[in-house]
């Protein structure tokens, strides 16, 4: 196996987890900072040191990603196919980035995988991409919006009698936590998922085996990247969360950080799913909103991002095939 196209392979793959993380940093912060319960770089740094210790809290999601969803391909084929999968998914995510669209780092990956694997002749594992990322692609959202709302539904019960400006106070403090929780879950999933895809490059490179454990050295480069990509900030994301779905006010915030924090750890250590944290901040958001009243939240600015969700994977499936079809071209 050529040593160059592993190296340059897991390059691309830290550059992706560098994407994730100022793509989704959003997804952590986004609701604190509109709330002034953080400034934004204090909310950033939380963010990042977060996201560090989140990825060694397990590897169930890593293995999902690296055995469940593509056969393992072989060869000089197998790691072209891996650099293709990586290519459309960071294509995808700088589109996004760049309209301030909130869509899915995760499924802008699995689409790139599942778009390289076919245009590469490799076998998709259609069972474990039904029930490891369609199904929660169209549960997890759903389960956002009605556990925030129910959330935010209890707070608004619990508290109604108590002095609003002191609620607020202390809501603003206990959103240190929440959004400390969000950006801890967040880490424990998406970091994962590039230590997957590092995985599966050594083992086609014959370096390593599935039976072996992750290595300590992927755990933390792919740490560190995604961190780093985190304290970079993703401001036009931020802005889309924040404040063009609904203006929230403190306990709205805790109550979104809360539930989609809750969900994450869930379907992380119970189900082994590899969820989008963009789905489920999203989506707890629009639920938290709809308590105010539901013309509160700006549906239109949701449609939009809903759409957005959709066309991710097919999208970014597309231009993995035609990045794995260049490499073909040139290399193969």
């Amino acid at each position: 196996m050529d040593t160059l196209a592993l190296v340059v392979t897991i390059a691309v793959a830290l550059f992706f987890t560098y994407t994730n993380g100022f793509h989704d940093s959003a997804n952590a912060i986004a609701t604190s900072v509109s709330t002034r319960a953080l400034t934004p770089r204090a909310a950033l740094a939380m963010a990042a040191v977060m996201n560090l210790a989140g990825a060694f809290l397990g590897n169930a999601v890593a293995k999902t990603v690296s055995e469940g969803l593509i056969e393992t391909p072989q060869g000089s084929q197998g790691m072209a196919i891996l650099f293709s999968a990586l290519v459309g998914a960071i294509v995808w995510n700088l589109t996004t980035w760049y309209f301030g669209l909130p869509s899915s780092s995760s499924h802008a990956l699995f689409g790139g995988l599942v778009g390289a694997a076919l245009a590469g002749g490799s076998e998709v594992l259609w069972n474990g991409v039904l029930d490891k990322v369609v199904i929660p692609m169209f549960v997890s959202p759903i389960v956002g919006l009605i556990v925030g709302y129910l959330v935010m539904t209890a707070i608004m019960w619990l508290f109604r009698r108590s002095n609003p400006h002191k609620t607020k106070r202390g809501f603003r403090i206990a959103q240190t936590v929440s959004a400390a929780g969000m950006a801890l879950g967040h880490g424990l999933q998406d970091a994962q998922k590039t230590m997957g895809i590092v995985v599966m490059a050594l083992v086609i490179s014959g370096h390593q085996t599935y039976a072996d454990p992750i290595p300590v050295w992927v755990k933390i480069v792919c740490a560190l990247m995604l961190s780093l990509g985190t304290y970079a900030g993703g401001w036009r994301i931020m802005r889309t969360l924040g404040r063009k779905i609904i203006e929230l006010d403190p306990p709205q915030g805790f109550a979104a950080e809360t539930t989609g924090a809750s969900i994450m750890f869930t379907t992380a250590y119970l189900f082994k799913a590899p969820i989008s944290t963009t789905h489920v901040i999203t989506s707890a958001i629009m639920g938290v909103g709809a308590t105010k009243r539901v013309k509160a939240v700006r549906w239109g600015v949701a449609k939009n991002i809903v759409m957005g969700w959709f066309i991710t994977m097919p999208a970014a499936a597309l231009v993995a095939a035609g990045a794995f079809g260049l490499v073909n071209l040139a290399f193969l």
